[in-house]
């Protein structure tokens, strides 16, 4: 049920569903990828809050911009699988 719940999360955020798992060490991007930081420029009450609930580092957390492109092949992928499948009523 988790594996499910973090690939429902993830197919519908994207990349930016990613920043909890990277919050947590789940994963990491080295360094030098990292050139995409969604969480630096919340303010206030939202920077708070996401403060509390990802940590104090989280507004640092850096994502790959590499990852926007991937998300959506893998989605393209799907789709056609899909409907691969559907055409095909034997599998």
């Amino acid at each position: 049920p988790s594996a499910f719940l973090a690939a429902l999360v993830t197919s519908i955020g994207g990349p930016l569903s990613e920043i909890p798992f990277v919050a947590a060490g789940f994963w990491h991007y080295l360094p030098e990828a990292k050139d995409y930081f969604p969480l630096e420029g919340l303010q206030g009450s939202i920077r708070a809050a996401t403060e509390s609930l990802l940590g104090d580092e989280s507004i640092n957390i850096g994502l790959s911009s590499i990852t926007g492109p991937c998300y959506f092949a893998v989605t393209m992928d799907a789709i056609a699988l899909g409907r691969w499948f559907d055409k095909d009523k034997d599998v």
